[in-house]
């Protein structure tokens, strides 16, 4: 199967998530790595995004809350190549009314082979890798040659 090369520039668009239970872990998290968070386009779902703009004192480009679509939104953008990495500090412990909408954002992240943090350990290793400095290129399944093969054979 051909693959496509999606290159993340030096400056990555990273999306920031987190659950009610865990948005003081993912707070504390972000005022640790604020030198490293604001050299970063950054995204946030709801109170998540407005309460991080106001501690890290710079831009968050604020979506939706999660419930009301924002997963969704940040999903939409993995799919269009505008999120380069995700930071989703999910609560393992606590069903989610929009729990499938959690799902297909993990899902999206996994397909379109972008890195993903769900805990802060994770999170830890992943900003602090020096790949976070430099030009990355992910290598993705060419999905267009799948999709024309899928058509090709509906004829």
């Amino acid at each position: 199967m051909p693959n496509q090369i999606i290159t993340m520039n030096t400056t990555k668009k990273i999306a920031l998530v987190a659950h009610d239970n865990k948005k003081l872990d993912l707070l504390e998290w972000a005022k640790f790595n604020r030198g490293t968070l604001s050299k970063h386009i950054l995204f946030g779902t709801g109170t998540t995004g407005k309460v991080l703009e106001k501690e890290l004192g710079f831009k968050i480009t604020k979506l939706q809350s999660g419930p009301l679509g924002g997963d969704q939104q940040i999903g939409s953008m993995i799919v269009d190549n505008e999120i380069d990495f995700l930071i989703f500090f999910w609560d393992p412990l606590e069903q989610m009314p929009h729990d499938p909408d959690v799902k297909a954002l993990l899902r999206l992240a996994s397909v379109w082979n972008i890195p993903v943090a769900c805990d802060r350990a994770s999170a830890d290793f992943l900003i602090s890798s020096p790949l976070m400095e430099v030009a990355y290129e992910r290598i993705i399944p060419d999905y267009n040659s799948i999709l024309k093969r899928r058509v090709a054979t509906l004829k």
